[in-house]
């Protein structure tokens, strides 16, 4: 079963609401009609009802049993612009300036999942990840305890004798360029979850990436990822997590017994943290065009679930991210 077989399952156990605030875009309104019929999620379409229906039409879409709804004319309009602006006036926020901001789209969204309205949001067909992150933090906020989002990276690999069979956790490779040590280890903690959560992985083992093993190389990038995998083991004392090491080392156990002999996670890793965005992006495209393995991203460490879609992305991937975002709302 794939990854994405395996998280259809889980999301149709349980199934949550899930707005989508780019409801008048074709392929988000071929996607919802989907997941309504294959009872993955509860989607729900934001914008002005006309020109969603004039999309669904044109796009041979039936609207039936969809929930539309048009943050203008809405009756929770009030209620988003009161609690809004609680939230954000000490930042200046007027209540006039409150009232305007949550008739986007983006913003009513987000506030429909901060007042549990809706489990989870998922937008990017037509927005940037800036669009929806900055309402996403500034409303619902990071989950206890964790400093940052961030990104994972579900890599479903054909060969089926890496990671946890075949399946590979990548962070972070979409949100933060130059993570400090601290919070690489947020990271670390944050990929395990995901690991637990989405892939069905009980014992994640995390691998902290560098280009040395075990102190082979000497240099301050290298004794970042090092503060890291100490402040990591402080904050998740039962965590399997282990660094620095080379992804080679991290990943082939032949390698991790001669490299890094004795850990539990060297040659055994499916969670491999990367040390900053660059090695991160490059990482998971080198795997999913040379490994042709399915990659599918998540956000991780906001308090309530919100994912980012590739503003190139097909009906499929706005049907996988929405599933996998019922899940995470679970």
């Amino acid at each position: 079963m794939s990854l994405i077989d395996l998280v259809k399952v889980k999301a149709r156990a349980d199934i949550k609401k899930i707005v989508l605030p780019e409801g008048d875009e074709p392929r988000t309104v071929k996607a919802a009609r989907i997941i309504k019929d294959d009872s993955l999620a509860v989607p729900v379409l934001l914008g002005n009802r006309e020109s969603i229906e004039k999309v669904a039409s044109e796009s041979g879409v039936d609207l039936t049993g969809i929930e539309t709804i048009d943050p203008v004319s809405s009756d929770k309009l009030q209620e988003y612009a009161d609690l809004f602006y609680e939230l954000r006036k000490a930042k200046g926020v007027t209540p006039e300036a409150a009232l305007e901001t949550v008739k986007d789209v983006m913003y009513y969204g987000i506030m429909m999942v901060k007042t549990g309205d809706a489990d989870g949001l998922v937008s990017g067909a037509v927005h940037s990840t800036g669009d929806m992150l900055r309402p996403a933090l500034q409303i619902i906020k990071t989950a206890p305890g964790i400093k940052c989002v961030s990104s994972s990276f579900l890599m479903d690999m054909p060969d089926k004798s890496f990671g946890h069979n075949g399946l590979l956790v990548y962070a972070d490779c979409v949100v933060m360029p130059c993570p400090t040590a601290e919070e690489l280890a947020h990271i670390a903690i944050s990929a395990a979850n995901t690991a637990k959560k989405l892939c069905g992985i009980e014992e994640p083992k995390v691998a902290m990436l560098s280009f040395s093993t075990k102190g082979s190389a000497k240099h301050d990038l290298v004794s970042k990822v090092q503060q890291a995998v100490d402040i990591a083991h402080e904050l998740a004392p039962d965590l399997m997590l282990d660094g620095e090491m080379q992804f080679d080392a991290a990943l082939i156990p032949e390698i991790g017994e001669s490299k890094a002999p004795g850990s539990k996670v060297a040659g055994h890793a499916n969670v491999f943290v990367f040390p900053d965005l660059q090695a991160g992006n490059i990482g998971y495209k080198i795997t999913q065009r040379l490994g042709k393995c399915e990659a599918v991203a998540v956000l991780q460490g906001l308090d309530k679930p919100c994912n980012d879609l590739s503003r190139g992305c097909s009906v499929d991937d706005i049907v996988a991210t929405v599933t996998l975002t019922a899940v995470q709302a679970q």
